[in-house]
């Protein structure tokens, strides 16, 4: 069979670095310009109390030009997300942990349904503002959310039962990855019941400055962690037999003799 050939090659540290990056960004240059531009617009409720912040909603979906940065920036963000959804897919599935195997497999195929729902669930109420439609704002952001945790919580299970499975021992690196991960859980899930609480506070009781501390607890990220570097995940695991990658790099090959589909090979290795 004819070897495949990689048409380029892209730092896969660079790449994962501007996707995280772009919502980021995204969100400070959106909630800046709302409280420089539009602060009297961006933080009024039906309360009439003062606030002294912009909800997320608001900032990113409100008023122009922020609704159009956050569009480019989750434009070009959400397709490298469902890439990444399937390369730790194939990254967890690529350990036997046993017995429970099967039940290991279902909960890491559970995990990427999170992780795609969670994407399209942004991409939705990016382009579906609270001001064109509320309800479908509303649920996506509902729906985001609880995938959102959910997935992490997953993620977290997943990642120690792979790596402490048939005996095996976490090296420093892992050990240290995990940690990250649990703490931003547990962060995130802090920020997200406070989230909840202060916004029915408010809905109920009309208090001055409570909605600013809803929305503060609204802007933190919630992914976890890093992906583990000395892997080689791929979209399609069938197709990485044998292939071992020699650096930190996502490769596009052409599609030859076995598939008519372009392959992604991903490779964390340093």
């Amino acid at each position: 069979m004819r070897r495949q050939q990689a048409l380029f090659n892209v730092n896969f540290s660079l790449l994962v670095t501007v996707v995280a990056l772009l919502p980021l960004l995204g969100a400070l240059t959106c909630i800046v310009l709302s409280i420089l531009l539009n602060f009297k617009e961006s933080t009024w409720t039906h309360c009439r109390v003062a606030n002294y912040l912009p909800s997320i909603s608001s900032a990113i979906g409100g008023y122009a030009p922020q609704k159009y940065i956050w569009r480019i920036c989750i434009a070009l963000h959400a397709a490298p997300r469902f890439l990444f959804a399937f390369a730790y897919f194939g990254y967890y599935t690529s350990f036997h942990v046993g017995p429970r195997n099967t039940l290991y497999k279902n909960l890491a195929r559970l995990c990427v349904f999170l992780h795609v729902l969670e994407n399209t669930a942004l991409v939705t109420l990016t382009y579906v503002s609270s001001t064109d439609n509320y309800a479908v704002h509303e649920n996506m952001f509902i729906v985001f959310m609880v995938c959102s945790e959910v997935y992490m919580l997953l993620s977290c299970i997943l990642y120690k039962w792979s790596h402490e499975s048939n005996g095996r021992v976490m090296t420093k690196s892992e050990v240290r990855s995990y940690q990250y991960k649990k703490r931003l859980f547990v962060f995130n899930l802090a920020m997200f019941l406070t989230a909840v609480y202060t916004f029915f506070r408010h809905e109920w009781y009309c208090e001055t400055g409570v909605y600013s501390i809803f929305a503060l607890c609204c802007w933190p990220g919630r992914r976890v962690g890093t992906t583990p570097k000395k892997c080689k995940p791929c979209l399609h695991p069938q197709t990485c037999s044998g292939f071992i990658a020699s650096s930190s790099l996502i490769q596009i090959r052409h599609p030859f003799v076995m598939s008519s589909k372009v392959i992604f090979v991903i490779s964390f290795e340093e």
